[in-house]
């Protein structure tokens, strides 16, 4: 794949020379990108090469452009199944010594997930798909309104970037222009009354023509919003630098501080909403959130607060 990144044309002779497989190995390889969804053309006489470039994630890059403001584990895996699960998996693992701010990234994710159990699609080299650690010494219970603060941050991040417009649906997806750009998962390990182990997933899509990808609703990209495509590496460094600030004063002062900015941003505000929530369906206006991230509806019985769960929410046409 890091062959293949630049663009141009590899023949199957110069690619097994330079990996050390057989041609046969190397189509092998070749056929497995083209099935995690990367478009290579095969050209009799000139070899392989993928329908565009793109530069790779690469941990160095992205710990340069973080500077000196925190040293912390930031790893690159080429393809994992999904980055929260491998987060989940070195939080069970004593061996794995966490500290907060730690983040895994992956080039191909083969089994994303987005909330309810959906799949997210991660377009190889077209979108940043990672997982953060954090740790709660006070309890699941201080971790109220962390997917909305998340969203803050990464909101935040973006405007290094030229995206001032960026908006928030409660509780967990940031929208662009009306269409969502990216999604936030939050997990968590450990056992009640003991320290709470968060893993904060985060898939943004950087470049996802909503020409050729249909991931299930209306979506935007970055690259198509500033027509062009920004640096990965540089994105996730301001997206870590953001979570590396908000985060300790998140888990010292709960989520209150940041109601009214997380307010300034949502997408629905004094619209009137419809939620699901399993076979119930609760309709009003949307009147923010509380100093908790729970959801104000201003129903025909006053206000009603919503907390995360099996909630959806759609603007009420």
């Amino acid at each position: 794949m890091a062959l293949l990144s630049d663009g141009h044309f590899h023949s199957g002779e110069t690619i097994a020379q330079q990996v050390g497989l057989s041609r046969t190995a190397v189509a092998g390889h070749i056929s497995q990108l083209s099935d995690w969804g990367l478009d290579v053309f095969k050209v009799k006489g000139k070899g392989y090469r993928l329908e565009r470039g793109f530069s790779l994630l690469n941990a160095e890059s992205i710990k340069k452009h973080l500077g000196n403001t925190k040293r912390a584990m930031i790893d690159v895996e080429s393809v994992l199944p999904s980055t929260n699960t491998e987060m989940k998996k070195r939080i069970a693992n004593a061996r794995h010594e966490l500290a907060d701010g730690d983040a895994i990234f992956a080039e191909i994710q083969t089994a994303g997930r987005g909330r309810h159990g959906r799949t997210w699609l991660a377009p190889i080299g077209g979108s940043l798909t990672f997982s953060m650690y954090w740790s709660f010494p006070d309890g699941y219970q201080s971790m109220a309104g962390l997917s909305l603060m998340v969203g803050l941050a990464v909101c935040e991040a973006l405007k290094d970037f030229g995206v001032d417009d960026a908006e928030l649906k409660w509780p967990n997806d940031i929208y662009l222009q009306g269409k969502k750009l990216a999604g936030i998962l939050i997990e968590v390990e450990g056992q009640i009354g003991a320290t709470a182990h968060s893993v904060i997933g985060i898939g943004l899509n950087v470049c996802v023509p909503d020409s050729q990808y249909d991931v299930g609703q209306p979506h935007s990209d970055l690259t198509s919003y500033l027509g062009h495509t920004p640096d990965r590496n540089s994105l996730a460094a301001a997206i870590i630098k953001s979570l590396w600030t908000l985060l300790p004063k998140f888990t010292q002062q709960g989520f209150g501080p940041f109601a009214p900015h997380w307010e300034a941003l949502d997408l629905y505000a004094d619209k009137r909403i419809v939620l699901q929530m399993g076979e119930k369906r609760f309709s009003g206006i949307d009147r923010g959130v509380d100093a908790s991230g729970a959801l104000l509806v201003e129903t025909q019985d006053g206000i009603t607060r919503f907390h995360g769960g099996e909630v959806s929410l759609r603007g009420n046409r």
